[in-house]
């Protein structure tokens, strides 16, 4: 059977916009996928829900498909996206009424049975994460556009690759080898050169986006379209495959995926082949994602320059008591940005930045606002802010919960308009931990220089809800044999000062020259709740290949 050809045009909600008409003009498809959702997007949409019922999905999909769907008709070009967010049903009409007015005969359908939130009090969205095999029975009912809510991301990869191919539920070592896949694809650029620490190794102004060839037994290439910006390597291939994961082992609704079986091979230019992988019962439970209203956040940026920073800092600070006395959650950031004897005000400038939380939104808006803009004229000399305080802002917070698989309706509504239940997986498996394997020997003793680690290192850091995860992988066997002993947890925390009191655990992945550190807490209560300068995580990874080791000299 030939390989299919999946594609992905969206990483996110607010995406590049153009890329589905890119994809599909570009070079040749069979499926054309779209992620737009996040924890932070679910949030986002279900305040779009609060206002106006109706709403609840990601507006920008029909805007796109109004000038993508003629294409993709005629080039037999199936369209899957998760873009139905809180509302598939209400996406996949819009679609239909976009193809009646277009004239453009397509079939749709869509999935559901992911909302939970009735059992959830208190909760703005809880969503269970479903797997792919309700996105493949309406394949294989005919539909054209495929409309889900709350999937895994690569659910938008297996769906389509188990219709195709034929796969049952219990083909695990296939599904896990289309789980990599569609990890690889699910945030677009990122495949492809987009935020990749060795940017420097192409022409990453405007990367195209990635595409797999799927072929039967789970194996698959990760390319882009010819002509198409960026690149693809094993490098941005590793970077993506340790993006927000844990573990060796990746657990979905599916499958549990082993990332320490995955074996990744050049297989010409901006071609990387990915073989190997092993697949496991999926665990018992699917996850939730809870979001909840948290409280209101309010800012205050006040900017100190020249001198007596930390002094001015201090006035400021014992000035404004008064006002957060009774504020739940106050955090103060002296961000350094000042340089001495700077040739401009902006490098002589510092950044006191101010964030509280509160239940009680007057609390942290007028109040907080009112009492740090009468500082205008009794402040510190120069006394400025960065912007006009705002007042108050609702945060979220986000949390996971489970449920056991056979609890959640998962539904395939086909073209036709027949309810399908998708039954759950026959067979499910607890997940546990892998042991640790055995680490290369160690480099002989030399002479060593002090260098930062992305000398010689990649990372790619993300967020799961409060946790962060940071993963290091580095591209030559001597490299590997320095890291695997040098980064260790504990070596971890001394360089992110911000761990030091976290639990950090390790994860080592020799096949990938990687390691991966996952930083329970560091987020709080997730990237909703903004309670971190960099509240995603994103980067992390970059601020740990900043940091100075004492690195053998043969390695630089």
């Amino acid at each position: 059977m030939t390989a299919l050809r999946i594609g992905n045009a969206s990483g996110f909600y607010g995406d590049r916009f153009d890329a589905m008409r890119e994809m599909l003009t570009d070079g040749p498809l069979d499926v054309l996928t779209g992620d737009y959702l996040a924890e932070l997007t679910m949030l986002i949409l279900a305040r779009d829900r609060l206002k106006d019922p109706g709403a609840g999905y990601a507006r920008t999909f029909p805007r796109q498909l109004e000038e993508c769907l003629g294409l993709a008709r005629e080039r037999g070009v199936k369209v899957v996206t998760n873009a139905g967010g809180l509302n598939p049903a209400g996406l996949a009409d819009a679609v239909r009424e976009l193809a009646g007015r277009l004239g453009i005969p397509v079939r749709v359908a869509h999935v559901e049975g992911d909302d939970l939130t009735a059992g959830h009090p208190g909760a703005l969205a809880a969503h269970a994460y479903l797997g792919g095999f309700g996105i493949a029975a309406c394949l294989r009912a005919g539909a054209d556009v495929v409309v889900t809510g709350r999937v895994t991301d690569a659910a938008l990869v297996t769906g389509p690759a188990a219709a195709h191919f034929g796969w049952g539920p219990a083909e695990y070592d296939r599904l896990a080898g289309a789980v990599v896949a569609g990890h690889v694809l699910e945030c677009g650029a990122q495949a492809t050169g987009g935020n990749y620490a060795f940017f420097r190794d192409g022409d990453v102004r405007r990367p195209g986006f990635p595409l797999a060839e799927l072929h039967a037994d789970g194996s698959s290439v990760v390319t882009k379209h010819p002509g198409t910006g960026g690149f693809v390597d094993t490098g941005t291939v590793t970077a993506q495959l340790l993006y927000e994961t844990g573990g060796a082992r990746y657990a979905g609704p599916d499958v549990t995926a082993r990332l320490d079986t995955v074996t990744l091979t050049p297989d010409g230019p901006d071609r990387v082949r990915i073989t190997g992988v092993r697949g496991e019962p999926p665990p018992p439970a699917l996850k939730v994602g809870v979001n909840r209203l948290g409280g209101f956040r309010g800012e205050v940026v006040f900017v100190l320059t020249g001198l007596d920073i930390e002094a001015k800092a201090a006035l400021v600070r014992e000035q404004l008591e008064p006002a957060l006395g009774k504020v739940a959650d106050v955090r103060w950031d002296l961000v350094r940005t000042d340089r001495p004897d700077a040739p401009t005000e902006e490098t002589a400038s510092a950044l006191l930045r101010l964030v509280a939380r509160d239940a009680d939104q007057r609390a942290v808006g007028r109040a907080l606002s009112g009492a740090a803009v009468e500082l205008a004229l009794a402040g510190y000399p120069g006394f400025h802010l960065l912007a006009p305080p705002g007042k108050g802002d609702p945060y979220g917070v986000f949390e996971d919960a489970y449920v056991p698989q056979g609890a959640v309706g998962h539904v395939a509504v086909l073209p036709d308009g027949r309810r399908v239940p998708v039954p759950p997986p026959p067979h499910t498996a607890a997940l546990t931990g892998v042991p640790e394997p055995p680490l290369p020997e160690p480099l002989p003793p030399g002479p060593v220089r002090n260098a930062p680690l992305g000398r010689i290192a990649g990372a790619r850091s993300g967020d799961k809800g409060g946790d962060a995860n940071v993963g290091v992988w580095v591209r030559s066997d001597g490299a590997w044999r320095w890291l695997a002993h040098e980064l260790t947890a504990d070596r971890f925390r001394e360089l992110i000062p911000e761990a030091r009191d976290l639990p950090v655990t390790r994860h080592t992945l020799p096949g990938l020259r990687a390691l991966n550190f996952v930083v329970e807490g560091l987020l709080g209560e997730g990237a909703a709740a903004r309670a971190r300068f960099d509240p995603q995580a994103k980067a992390l990874g970059e601020w740990l290949r900043a940091r100075h080791l004492d690195i053998p000299e043969v390695l630089l």
